[in-house]
């Protein structure tokens, strides 16, 4: 097993499906579906009650908060299962408010973000139904200084461009992935006052969603299930 995490760490790419292979225990199983004037009919209900919850959830939204969704694909579903207490989420951000607009800043990787840098997308589109089945709001306890200073280093990280970690290695700070984003900008701008928890599978040690969340300096504000 050592030999197979050595030799996948060497690998960018195979990394990341060492990563979704160590936590998905079964393999998928795909039926033929057969859609109908009643499925569309729900599909579209769906999107449209996850639009009002969307709405719902943005004036609760301040600078700083944390938003994470529950991503609907196969790959989202392995991310899931990285987080060994609540597999609720499988992707996060930090939110910021600009000029009356409400954007998402979060690191992605794969075919869903090209070039890897890091993200600034609506809230509308961060959380949308056609690729989630819902999203949650949590906040921490920053004084006004920390947030000022988070909102600096989130919005200095992306003017850089920071790329996306494939190799999920913690022990560097020019690509990052997207709990490693939201921890270490965290800890940064709070002067290593606040720390966060990591997750070991198979001698791999690394930040898991629910590390983020579950934090005694984190609170939860909303959680909707389109």
């Amino acid at each position: 097993m050592n030999i197979l995490i050595n030799f996948f760490k060497r690998k960018r790419w195979l990394c990341y499906l060492f990563l979704f292979i160590s936590a998905c225990s079964e393999k998928p199983s795909y039926h033929q579906l057969t859609l109908t004037h009643a499925d569309s009919l729900h599909a579209t209900q769906v999107n449209e009650n996850a639009f009002v919850l969307i709405e719902k959830a943005r004036p609760l939204i301040k600078q700083g908060d944390m938003v994470l969704r529950t991503g609907n694909d196969f790959t989202s579903d392995c991310l899931r299962k990285l987080s060994l207490t609540d597999r609720t989420f499988s992707h996060c951000g930090l939110a910021s408010i600009e000029h009356d607009s409400l954007f998402i800043y979060h690191a992605l990787g794969g075919e869903w973000n090209p070039d890897e840098k890091l993200r600034r997308d609506p809230l509308e589109l961060f959380c949308n139904p056609g690729e989630n089945r819902g999203f949650g709001v949590f906040t921490f306890n920053f004084n006004s200084h920390q947030k000022n200073k988070l909102d600096s280093i989130v919005k200095a990280w992306y003017k850089k461009g920071v790329g996306f970690d494939m190799q999920f290695d913690l022990a560097t700070d020019d690509r990052l992935y997207c709990a490693e984003f939201v921890s270490k900008a965290i800890t940064k701008a709070t002067d290593n006052k606040m720390i966060f928890a990591t997750t070991m599978i198979n001698n791999f040690n690394f930040v898991a969603v629910d590390n983020l969340f579950l934090n005694k300096y984190c609170s939860e504000k909303v959680r909707f299930k389109y």
